[in-house]
């Protein structure tokens, strides 16, 4: 199907335009591909990660363009819906997102609230029956197309930190809401706007879960999009990698493949090595997911382990194949301008280890 549907030239294509594949849901949703990560309650195949964490992979070999773009329906709709929303909010986007109408996008950054997501200063002020939402948001990926953006704001003033979050379901396009779309160095594809919020009306029936419990939510949800990336960027790294190695057969010095030279041999099969580690251990996090067990600490090391491992592969796959790499026509070069976002995209790598520390009953208490 993504061969068909999103061949190389045009992934090539759209990468240098930046135009999204949302083409791509209407066909992950005839393949019946969203319903894995339903309950069977809902009319899903009983919430299999292991079979959605291959998926992920495989997308993200072709183009990790489609594997984002398949992730915010799993990891921040569906999975937000299942867990948070109200039976209403289910019954209103359950639907659209199955039948691949579109996605949700979480709008969480703000310019001084990114690692420190309890900083952020976005307010919401009830007045009479209405919620009135103002400030700004940045780095928000899809928010333009979304059917909903998932919105962090301060809905108690009077808490501090993590505290006293609410989190609300506001149309792209409603009154109040102005957009910027930045230019991005790679990930292109995935399109990410500044957005303003002035006085954007919303109600009681928009907010996820309970007043002041938006970090409880996310967290509900936050090692589904953890394995949901780890899944895609080890795909992607596994694809730089056969690129590396394809090169190396193919390109001749001093006669012969420069793969038989024993100091780039051995370059591959590390990055080889450190692929496949990756790999078994986003696996094991998808394992956890089905198992309902605690994957806080599992969802921060795949993350880390298969981010870092991408910017490696990559770093290693431009020094081996060169100018060939270098050049706008080769896939490695966007492997290597993609890669560099997910180290510090999603919580930064420094953070979770701060997560995993905590979890050792080592460093400081945060929530992330």
């Amino acid at each position: 199907m993504i061969q068909k549907h999103l061949p190389p030239e045009e992934v090539l294509r759209r990468d240098r335009l930046a135009d999204p594949p949302d083409h791509l849901l209407t066909q992950f949703a005839d393949m019946g591909l969203f319903h894995l990560c339903l309950p069977e309650t809902d009319g899903g195949m009983g919430n299999n990660w292991r079979h959605l964490s291959i998926i992920q992979e495989r997308l993200g070999y072709h183009a990790t363009m489609a594997a984002l773009l398949f992730n915010r329906v799993v990891c921040f709709g569906l999975m937000t819906l299942i867990k948070s929303c109200s039976e209403e909010q289910k019954q209103e986007f359950l639907p659209r997102l199955l039948s691949g109408e579109g996605t949700f996008a979480l709008a969480l950054s703000e310019a001084e609230a990114g690692s420190d997501a309890g900083a952020l200063n976005t307010r919401a002020e009830k007045r009479d029956n209405e919620w009135r939402i103002n400030g700004r948001k940045i780095w928000i990926s899809g928010a333009a197309s979304s059917l909903r953006m998932v919105v962090a704001c301060r809905s108690n003033p009077e808490k501090t930190g993590s505290e006293g979050i609410s989190l609300f379901l506001v149309p792209p396009d409603a009154a109040g809401v102005s957009m910027t779309l930045l230019e991005k160095v790679g990930n292109r594809c995935s399109l990410s706007y500044d957005i303003g919020f002035d006085d954007v009306i919303v109600n009681d029936k928009d907010m996820i879960g309970n007043q002041g419990e938006g970090f409880n939510v996310l967290q509900k949800t936050l090692f589904y999009a953890r394995c949901g990336l780890a899944s895609a960027v080890v795909g992607t790294a596994q694809a730089a990698v056969d690129c590396a190695a394809s090169h190396s057969k193919g390109r001749v010095q001093f006669g012969k493949p420069i793969g038989s030279f024993q100091v780039l041999a051995h370059r591959l099969v590390k990055m080889q090595t450190d692929v496949d580690m990756a790999r078994l251990l986003t696996r094991e996090l998808a394992r956890a997911i089905d198992e309902e067990e605690d994957c806080s600490t599992l969802a921060a090391q795949a993350k880390i382990v298969a981010t870092e491992t991408l910017k490696s592969v990559t770093e290693d796959g431009m020094q081996i194949m060169a100018s060939a790499g270098y050049s706008v026509d080769s896939n490695m070069q966007r492997y290597w301008r993609d890669a560099r976002l997910y180290s510090f995209g999603e919580g930064s790598n420094e953070i979770l280890l701060d997560l995993i520390a905590m979890n050792m009953g080592l460093g400081r208490s945060l929530k992330i």
